[in-house]
């Protein structure tokens, strides 16, 4: 039950993710969530350095969506000024907002990657679309509400279960 969760790729940040692989591997699409993966839940806005990340992303010809379950309030405020669309109000890891932001890229699930920090919402709902999913660590993990503090001390017994099974490292933190 709990290999659902298990992500294809993990890095620390999404600077770490290598787009050349992924090109090589035909992905030209990327659903990204918003909070403790791009920013801190407190950032209102991209960092310079996300910002030329993301620059580089769209230079490299690869498509960019956000997908977040925080409110339209928050998630426009932060991606509009980027030119970057967005679905707020998702409700990963259920499957339609994904869909809606397949159709957003005009893509295939195969040329499509997730990239978020939660393995209940970012990493499930990925795989049970059949999307590549690529966790990263939270940015600031003591900034998260109630909700996502939930789901966090879920992923700790499903790690747990998984670290048993040697299908997650040992050492691993989250």
């Amino acid at each position: 039950m709990f290999q659902r969760l298990l992500p294809d790729q993990i890095v620390n940040t999404v600077f770490d993710i290598d787009l050349n692989a992924l090109r090589a591997r035909g992905v030209r699409g990327i659903i990204t969530d918003l909070d403790n993966t791009l920013v801190s839940v407190k950032t209102p806005v991209a960092t310079p350095e996300l910002k030329a990340w993301l620059e580089k992303v769209k230079h490299e010809d690869f498509q960019v969506v956000i997908l977040s379950n925080n409110s339209e309030t928050r998630v426009s405020r932060f991606a509009v000024p980027l030119g970057i669309p967005f679905i707020p109000a998702a409700r990963k890891p259920l499957g339609g907002a994904f869909r809606r932001a397949l159709g957003l890229l005009k893509l295939e699930a195969p040329e499509v990657v997730v990239v978020g920090d939660q393995l209940l919402t970012d990493m499930l709902g990925g795989r049970r679309m059949g999307l590549h999913t690529i966790l990263v660590t939270p940015i600031a993990p003591g900034e998260e509400g109630l909700g996502t503090q939930i789901n966090r001390r879920i992923e700790k017994i499903a790690l747990s279960r998984l670290r048993k099974q040697g299908l997650w490292p040992q050492k691993e933190e989250r």
